[in-house]
């Protein structure tokens, strides 16, 4: 079992990284919507290629970061009897859930998914649109996407069958961290409190 909890830590640490860059997907695709929307009322140009580079971006954020919302466990829950169950209860009805739902859809995905993606690279398929963008690198998103979220639900599994053997505390407890909102609001305290200092 020490085996197959370092190879969860491996996976927690892939997702947590991959996670921490997919956020820029969604500033880049925010910037560039804007981009188009300006360059489209001010000088009535429109552009095939920045809408679908939109799409991909947004695809990249949601694909490449279900693994990382899944260790975070941030995935919606249908929680009205969950979380009125005991502790192993719910650990349980997490390992069927892993080992007989996200494990065989996630592998059908990729058994459709991979051929797909190669098809698209081995054509050059493009987009129908004129001026659009070649389509195979949005679908090797669903490989990768499938694959990262795969790995993350195997050690989630690996995780609620530690604890379930007492080797490990309870995976699902949320740490005692700052929001964002919170960390920006002591940093204006402490800025604030500053210039008032200072201002003495």
């Amino acid at each position: 079992m020490q085996a197959l909890l370092q190879l969860s830590r491996a996976i927690d640490w892939l997702n947590r990284k991959v996670g921490q860059y997919v956020i820029w997907l969604i500033f880049a695709s925010t910037f560039i919507s804007a981009i188009n929307a300006i360059v489209r009322k001010v000088f009535n140009v429109g552009s095939n290629a920045f809408l679908e580079i939109q799409w991909y971006l947004f695809a990249a954020s949601f694909l490449l970061a279900a693994g990382y919302t899944l260790l975070n466990g941030e995935h919606v829950k249908i929680d009205v009897l969950y979380g009125k169950l005991s502790k192993r209860t719910q650990m349980w009805i997490d390992v069927f859930g892993f080992a007989c739902f996200l494990t065989p859809v996630s592998v059908a995905i990729l058994y459709f998914g991979i051929p797909f993606f190669l098809k698209g690279l081995a054509s050059g398929e493009m987009s129908s649109n004129a001026g659009g963008l070649i389509r195979w690198p949005v679908y090797a998103l669903i490989p990768v996407g499938f694959s990262l979220l795969l790995l993350q639900g195997w050690s989630e599994l690996i995780k609620r069958l530690a604890y379930l053997q007492g080797l490990i505390e309870d995976p699902t407890a949320k740490k005692a961290e700052k929001t964002a909102e919170e960390e920006l609001a002591e940093a204006i305290r402490n800025l604030t409190g500053n210039k008032d200092k200072n201002a003495a």
